[in-house]
């Protein structure tokens, strides 16, 4: 990854459900008291021991999407804090975006950048829709399968003749050439068998405990309105994307509205940071676990510059 340039616009990005793996965020707790408070503080406001679930896993534990949404939230939470500490004002402003970006969870920990709601607000917001999600997953079994080498008119041709009658949609347009579908197991079943029929080049069963970005979370939606409506959003700081419209939200009843819609409509990351890129941002800072991000983009363009900022090094780095 390249370093981030100076006088250049820049975008953060944070990742999503997935990007969690056994270990992360522990070199920044033992380093750095910024990141210890930030720990500390999600594990009162939450009850669950997520730094033993970070740091020591087991990993079926911290995969579980009612620990794994929070988990992810605050090891980024924890790098921004980080960065806070280690870079100073001056530093901080020359990074400073121009926009925010984060993929399904990660648009939670996006406006919680761009401060758009303080930290407190954010993290019980996560962990509500994490454990809606699971609830919502194990009432109705449901998967989702990542489709290669399909655009997005061919990936809904498949969509629609795999369902069946049952309830199969696209819930996430990561990248050219990668769409994944998401529904009831039988459609998801079909949707490996017919792939090639239409142009596939492969497909990927994900190891996720539900159709995300589907209609069978509408139940979860449904209580999560609940929520997000006693939520007063400020104005962001900066253009935050929002995956349902790969738009930025310019009020609060409009991020609510589109945090909304996200539990059952897809995920346009590829049209989202398209749009980024066109507003003439080139420098990227994936603030999170993983990279995940930094992936898709080398698939979307390969001349972006992409800084993942997930560890003790890599925020020095930056501080130097």
């Amino acid at each position: 990854m390249n370093d981030t340039p100076k006088n250049t616009k820049a975008a953060f990005l944070f990742p999503g459900q997935g990007a969690q793996h056994v270990g992360m965020g522990k070199d920044l707790y033992e380093a750095f008291p910024a990141a210890r408070r930030v720990f500390d503080l999600a594990e009162n406001i939450t009850g669950k021991p997520l730094k033993k679930l970070c740091f020591d896993g087991p990993e079926d534990q911290l995969a579980n999407t009612e620990v794994c949404q929070p988990a992810i939230f605050t090891v980024s939470a924890a790098a921004l804090a980080v960065m806070d500490e280690l870079l100073g004002p001056q530093k901080l402003q020359a990074l400073r975006p121009s926009h925010l970006a984060g993929l399904s969870l990660g648009e939670y920990t996006a406006l919680y950048a761009a401060e758009s709601m303080d930290f407190q607000t954010a993290l019980k917001l996560v962990a509500c829709r994490g454990q809606l999600m699971q609830q919502a997953a194990l009432a109705v079994p449901g998967g989702m399968v990542s489709v290669l080498g399909l655009d997005e008119a061919k990936a809904q041709e498949l969509c629609r003749a795999a369902a069946n009658g049952r309830v199969l949609s696209c819930a996430n347009f990561n990248c050219p050439g990668q769409v994944v579908l998401s529904g009831e197991i039988d459609a998801c079943r079909r949707v490996e068998q017919l792939a090639k029929d239409f142009g596939a080049s492969g497909v990927v069963p994900l190891k996720v405990a539900g159709a995300y970005h589907s209609g069978l979370m509408a139940a979860a939606a449904e209580k999560l309105a609940e929520a997000l409506a006693k939520v007063e959003f400020r104005a962001p700081k900066a253009m935050v994307i929002s995956n349902v419209d790969a738009k930025a939200s310019a009020s609060g009843d409009e991020i609510r509205r589109k945090l909304l819609q996200q539990l059952t409509s897809p995920v346009r990351w590829q049209q989202s940071m398209e749009n980024v890129l066109a507003q003439g941002v080139a420098d990227f800072l994936e603030i999170g676990p993983g990279k995940v991000l930094a992936g898709l983009m080398r698939r979307i363009d390969r001349n972006a510059r992409v800084t993942c900022v997930n560890s003790r090094e890599a925020i020095e780095k930056l501080a130097q």
